[in-house]
């Protein structure tokens, strides 16, 4: 494991190749299906799985690779991860994505930063978030205890089902969440929406704690 520096660096670049990847491959999608939403949405998972997978696997021995700040509040909140830390990941984590949408904006000649104009409001968005989250770090947990050398694969192909599954299309990601609000482009998320997003994934993300503790737990006589 590197430096505290290090660490927070690697949260931070692995954070904005997320959501370039994210953003681009919502804007590459779009342009090339000629107005087929389901094909660009296609491209749009497909892409992500693979970027969470390639970015876990390279960078989870020297940050653990969060790239969520649901998932370093998980950690700390349990004593896995100091405080002082949490922060400066959280940090990391929202400056690399904000960065991520900027780059992926340039890279498609959209304005850096634009206000995204797509709405997704509405209980359905807000209860598929709550799942989306849930899921994420109740599979997160557990594959960290019984498998950690498959958590890459777990979370890229759970986020790739995510993306069908969910009415939200599962962002479970408070920083994707609000970086994404500035980008007015497939992937975007009106700002007006992002608070319910958040909420709703503090939501999802307690209860999997919770639910994966309990799980985890000795069973009475064990030690």
């Amino acid at each position: 494991m590197g430096t505290a520096g290090r660490r927070a660096a690697a949260e931070a670049v692995g954070t904005a190749l997320l959501l370039a990847t994210v953003v681009g491959s919502g804007i590459m999608g779009e342009r090339l299906a000629a107005g087929n939403a389901a094909i660009a949405l296609l491209a749009n998972s497909i892409a992500t799985g693979a970027i969470l997978i390639a970015l876990i696997l390279t960078l989870a021995p020297i940050s653990g690779a969060h790239f969520n700040p649901v998932v370093t509040l998980s950690l700390a909140a349990e004593g896995r991860l100091q405080w002082p830390e949490a922060f400066r990941y959280l940090m990391a984590q929202v400056a690399g994505a904000i960065s991520g949408v900027a780059l992926a904006n340039l890279m498609f000649g959209e304005p850096v930063i634009a206000f995204s104009r797509h709405a997704r409001g509405g209980s359905g968005q807000i209860l598929s978030e709550t799942v989306a989250t849930f899921g994420l770090v109740f599979l997160l947990r557990l594959g960290g205890r019984f498998g950690p050398d498959r958590v890459a694969f777990v979370v890229g192909a759970y986020i790739t089902a995510a993306y069908w599954f969910t009415a939200s299309t599962a962002f479970a990601n408070p920083a994707v969440t609000l970086a994404r609000s500035l980008s007015d482009t497939f992937a975007g998320i009106r700002p007006g929406d992002v608070l319910p997003f958040v909420v709703a994934q503090a939501l999802g993300a307690t209860a999997a704690t919770a639910v994966s503790r309990w799980l985890l737990a000795p069973a009475s006589g064990e030690k």
